[in-house]
């Protein structure tokens, strides 16, 4: 080969090196976050006028009607929930696990309807009705308790379940509104949260259809702190639901 013909090849071949780089890849599925050998995880908007951003998980073998919807803390959003493992260890488990960013969290965007009670319930209410979700156990930690304690107020024959972790908003409502709900509740929260853990827990103890755990060595996220206690206290109370 010449060393014209060898100049030509090479050209050649740089040409088609950056035709291939510069060509756009396959479409991205926005919906699929990854998947792994035994799950998958799902993330999305909610089609209601408040979208609102959630992570999902399939379960592997759907073994139970519960429904899990897990709500976060000031300082966390849906993803939390993932690193922890609790959507991947529901779905093992054979429970449809749903974690969503509350507005001005993670991927959602502020909202001014939730700066009302019942704005805040009409959203849960939407997000539920959108994802299609049933027999729901609600996970509520501290900052989501503005959510969830109104929609358990107003909304408890909607839930099969109701797990708070040292929420906010207790002191809202009276001991007479605490007894009128019987959903079964797990009331979970951390023994070195000397705040608001005892300050919730002596407003939920009023609630007459409850059993609490208390996570030792573990403050305010104490799912943080004792993950693994966490998770099997929230599955033993899923698992035993009428």
């Amino acid at each position: 080969m010449s060393r014209h013909q060898a100049a030509l090849l090479g050209l050649g071949l740089l040409l088609i090196f950056l035709l291939y780089v510069g060509l756009p890849g396959p479409p991205k599925q926005s919906s699929l976050l990854w998947r792994g050998p035994n799950v998958t995880v799902l993330t999305g908007l909610t089609r209601g006028n408040s979208k609102i951003f959630y992570r999902e998980v399939l379960p592997i073998q759907q073994a139970h009607r519960v429904e899990v919807v897990l709500l976060h803390g000031k300082a966390f959003s849906s993803h939390t929930w993932e690193q922890l493992g609790t959507l991947q260890l529901l779905s093992e488990r054979g429970y449809r696990a749903v974690a969503i960013d509350l507005p001005g969290f993670g991927n959602s965007a502020p909202s001014k309807e939730v700066s009302t009670e019942a704005g805040r319930v009409e959203l849960l209410e939407t997000v539920l009705r959108d994802l299609k979700v049933q027999n729901t156990v609600l996970v509520s930690p501290s900052l989501s308790g503005s959510y969830a304690l109104p929609f358990l107020m107003r909304s408890h024959h909607q839930l099969r379940g109701f797990v708070p972790i040292a929420p906010t908003s207790t002191r809202n409502y009276a001991q007479e509104q605490f007894q009128a709900v019987k959903t079964p509740t797990l009331i979970l929260y951390g023994e070195l949260d000397h705040t608001l853990a005892r300050e919730s827990l002596q407003q939920l103890r009023h609630l007459p259809n409850h059993s609490v755990g208390k996570l030792h060595n573990a403050g305010h996220a104490c799912y943080l702190h004792k993950p693994e206690a966490f998770h099997l206290a929230l599955l033993a109370f899923l698992d035993h639901l009428p």
